[in-house]
């Protein structure tokens, strides 16, 4: 539904666009008319729809930067907090379709473990476009009631400040 509001918003900016564009063109032709008889002023033909075009241009790239570029420059950031917060466990899913469990994190690549046999592929941290445990996690926040902060979204941990008290006190007990 967002991708149609954006589609009719951009295409009404274009027909205002070509509207005006139009509209100046005819004023500048009406002015040149109206030079060449000698009613006009010595003004330069179309010096004034020049002017005036600059005005739409700005307006249309404005609207470009805030459907089109904003966006996605948001998107990107995202995915690359994603990809550096990788844990060792997470389920992902590789650009080309491939859906795995991380084994080891290295620095700009990932082991994953594949399929029944348990087949391993080392891919780069560039393909990986989806950590399908993070987004289990913020379901599992919003179902609970819990607000999910941009962190936790990234697929780092969701423990509480209690829960890492439990296991800090459990692994002293353990050792």
């Amino acid at each position: 539904m967002n991708k149609k509001i954006l589609s009719s918003l951009s295409a009404a900016a274009a027909t205002a666009v070509m509207a005006g564009v139009s509209a100046m063109n005819a004023f500048a032709d009406d002015a040149a008319q109206a030079s060449s008889n000698g009613q006009g002023t010595a003004q330069a033909p179309g010096a004034m729809g020049l002017g005036g075009m600059f005005i739409p241009l700005i307006i249309m790239f404005a609207l470009l930067y805030f459907i089109a570029i904003r966006p996605q420059k948001k998107r990107d950031k995202e995915l690359k907090e994603m990809q550096q917060s990788l844990q060792v466990g997470d389920e992902i899913v590789t650009g080309g379709g491939i859906v795995g469990i991380v084994v080891s994190v290295g620095e700009d690549t990932v082991v994953i473990e594949t399929g029944g046999a348990k087949h391993k592929l080392r891919i780069k941290n560039w393909a990986i476009t989806e950590n399908v445990t993070a987004m289990e996690r913020i379901k599992e926040a919003k179902a609970s009631g819990k607000k999910a902060s941009g962190v936790e979204t990234a697929a780092i941990v969701d423990d509480t400040a209690e829960e890492k008290k439990a296991k800090k006190k459990k692994d002293d007990e353990e050792e």
